[in-house]
């Protein structure tokens, strides 16, 4: 089987563990900000307490059918709740299809996993927790250190630092020299991105944060066109950078390729 061929027959079963992985990164995104276990107690519904059943628990599919709400007391589940699952799934599908290697596939989708919950958090509550940060680096590092070892390239993890101790520094100078426009979650965070899209070659780092730069001035544009924000309103910016990191990663290589810049 070709490699092009291998990649999207195995872009199928990571969608379908993509959307188990999301409804766990739900809970992640709901509990952790608030310093809850992830495990204890068991999925319930907020509303009345009732501890979900097995058939409750489906990804996707046990939302729609319940139309949206509890099976007990009918109260109203977040449509966030369906959109992290079907957004991890497409994430994971992508990844599978993109990927250079399939040997760094779980160490992505960790990091996919791991951007998805920071996203939703940042979004609502404006925080980017360091527990996900810490647990996204720790679990997806040690898994690109796997993936060198069955490829054989260590040289990707050097780079794989270099781009992460790159990005930390510049966001981090940003943050020393404007406080107020930048998070220190935002620097840990981009420490993160620049580390997973560094293990792809350091050229593509600075795709990567471009992207992100890109992606968040269109909306912030929009926003002070419409004059429903001037230049100090304040956005999250963290899911801005998950998604142009993702996207570093999904295409970045190929980019940096056909410009000739390997």
């Amino acid at each position: 089987m070709t490699a092009p061929n291998l990649h999207a027959v195995i872009a199928v079963p990571a969608a379908l563990v993509g959307l188990v992985i999301g409804s766990f990164v739900g809970v992640v995104a709901d509990r952790v900000p608030h310093g809850d276990s992830v495990v204890r107690p068991p999925s319930h519904c907020d509303a009345c307490g009732t501890r979900l059943e097995a058939r409750d628990n489906v990804p996707v599919v046990s939302y729609l059918l319940l139309r949206g709400r509890c099976r007990a007391c009918g109260a109203r589940i977040p449509p966030h709740v369906l959109a992290v699952e079907l957004a991890t799934a497409l994430l994971f599908t992508v990844l599978a299809w993109r990927l250079p290697t399939l040997w760094a596939l779980p160490a992505y989708c960790v990091l996919a996993a791991g951007l998805v919950a920071l996203s939703v958090v940042d979004m609502r509550l404006r925080r980017l927790p360091t527990p996900i940060v810490y647990w996204t680096a720790g679990l997806g590092g040690a898994l690109l250190v796997i993936a060198s070892a069955a490829t054989g390239d260590y040289t990707r993890l050097l780079d794989a630092a270099i781009g992460g101790a790159a990005c930390f520094a510049a966001f981090f100078a940003v943050f020393f020299v404007v406080p107020k426009g930048m998070g220190f979650g935002d620097v840990r965070l981009a420490g993160l991105c620049g580390m997973f899209l560094g293990w792809l070659g350091l050229r593509v780092v600075p795709l990567g944060m471009l992207a992100a730069f890109v992606i968040a001035g269109v909306p912030a544009l929009v926003l002070v066109v419409l004059g429903k924000a001037n230049r100090k309103s304040q956005f999250p910016f963290g899911p801005y950078l998950a998604l142009g990191c993702l996207v570093g990663v999904c295409f970045g290589p190929a980019i940096v390729s056909a410009l000739g810049l390997f």
